[in-house]
């Protein structure tokens, strides 16, 4: 491993971005990507639920669906509606989502509106 120790970044900006008003850390970005298998689809509820493990623990999550192409019906919503909804003081957001992901997460939030 190699460091680079000539980085423009600076530690308080690092903390400012990932922490709250309280100083405590409350966001964090969860790479979608990282949970699938080899080739596998992100398509069923149990894929969503692992990509959910703890992050009832922060405030703000962000989802980032760089690299992801599609995912399933079920995956968007077990985290967009009944995450969302056994969660109301998470605020959930996503970034890096294509046309036929955010098709799909826009699908879940809006049966979530439908059901309210």
């Amino acid at each position: 491993m190699q460091l680079d120790n000539d980085s423009p970044r600076v530690l308080k900006d690092i903390f400012d971005e990932y922490s709250g008003e309280d100083y405590g850390f409350d966001k964090t970005v969860v790479p979608i990507e990282l949970a699938k298998y080899g080739d596998e689809n992100l398509v069923s509820r149990s894929q969503a639920r692992r990509v959910l493990n703890r992050v009832n623990l922060f405030k703000y999550v962000i989802f980032d669906f760089d690299n992801v192409p599609q995912i399933g019906q079920a995956f968007a919503d077990e985290i967009f509606r009944v995450f969302a909804n056994a969660n109301p003081g998470v605020k959930l957001d996503y970034i890096n989502a294509n046309g036929n992901v955010t098709a799909m997460i826009n699908r879940a939030k809006v049966s979530n509106i439908n059901e309210l």
